[in-house]
This record gives structure tokens, sequence and C-alpha cells, in this order.
């Protein structure tokens, strides 16, 4: 678990349709859950992802113990491995990560939780933001999906909204630079 505070001043416990209200309240909240999921078109993102890596692993070990005869034994260790991961990676690990995944904003704050085997849980005030963007790979562009990078004056680094909605990223990034400006300070 990292985060930017320990407390975090926070506008309401709910927002409207994932924008990131106007009006700040005097309300306090500690690190919680983010109430919203990520897209569910993330999950086949996920299972591209880890097909576009395992595939390569499970055909190079089918090619090698079809050509290499004298290790056929322990190579088949190698194959049944190869499509465990394959299995883990394209089935198992995309429906985890979505059970996991939540993210929200507020006028004071994003909050982000990702991972599936080891999870991440953030907060970053947006006095400390320095920049906000919103991020389109190949596989995502093919999906409609968008990453959020909120980039902020912490050392550890950037939070990563994955498998948001693009138009839904473009506005969030958006609304985000726009409360930002307004807050006073060089967020370091």
């Amino acid at each position: 678990m990292t985060t930017d505070a320990h407390t975090i001043s926070a506008a309401s416990a709910h927002e409207n349709a994932g924008t990131v209200p106007s009006t700040p309240a005097s309300s306090t909240l500690s690190l919680r859950l983010p109430e919203h999921k990520v897209e569910r078109r993330a999950v086949g993102w996920w299972a591209l992802q880890s097909f576009l890596l395992c595939a390569p692993v499970l055909a190079a070990t089918i090619v090698a113990y079809v050509w290499w005869e004298a290790a056929r034994s322990w190579l088949i260790l190698a194959v049944i491995g190869a499509v465990m991961l394959l299995v883990v990676g394209v089935i198992v690990e995309p429906l985890w990560r979505y059970r996991v995944h939540r993210w929200e904003t507020t006028a004071e704050a994003v909050y982000a939780r990702s991972g599936w085997l080891v999870r991440e849980w953030r907060a970053a005030p947006l006095s400390r933001v320095q920049t906000v963007d919103a991020l389109r790979g190949p596989l995502e562009q093919l999906l409609g999906l968008s990453t959020l990078r909120v980039t902020t004056a912490s050392s550890y680094g950037a939070i990563d909204i994955g498998g948001l909605d693009h138009q839904r990223a473009a506005r969030l990034a958006q609304d985000l630079t726009e409360i930002t400006q307004q807050i006073p300070g060089d967020a370091t």
C-alpha cells in the first residue's frame, strides 16, 4: 500500500459518472476502496497482453519438443509448464485483475487500486499532481480503452489507471488538469 499522504481531504464520497466534482468538502477520508470498476473490456486487453507474452514461450517449447528427440522426456514438462502459464495468464489473471482494479477521482484526490498477485493501493492529493495524461497503446486502441496517468511529486511515481473507456479517460484528464491548475503552489 503506497500513498502520498496518510489522510486525504476529499470531496463527496460519491462522484457523478466518473467526473471530478468541483466543490471541495470539509470531510476527511483515509485511504479507502475506490468506487469505480474499470471497463469490462479491460479483461480482453489483459488477456491479449498475456497471450502475446506467453504464446511464443509455448510455441518455442513445442518446437523444441518436436525437433529435439533426445530431450523429449524433460521437454514435456516445459510444454506443460508453458500451457499452464498461458492458461493462468489468459484466463485467471485478467478475471482476477478485473475484480481488484478500482479507481476514483474527487476534487481533492485520485484513488487507485490495481494488481492481481501484488496489489497496489494508492491515493494522491491533487495538490501534488504535476501532469495528467491519457495514454493509448495499440491493444487499448483496438478495444477503445485508455490508461489515465497521474504523475505526482511523489518519488514513487505516477498513478496509472488502466482499462478506462478512452472518452472517459480523456474527459478525466481534462477535468483533473483544470482542477490542478486552480490549486496554488508548484506540486512539489
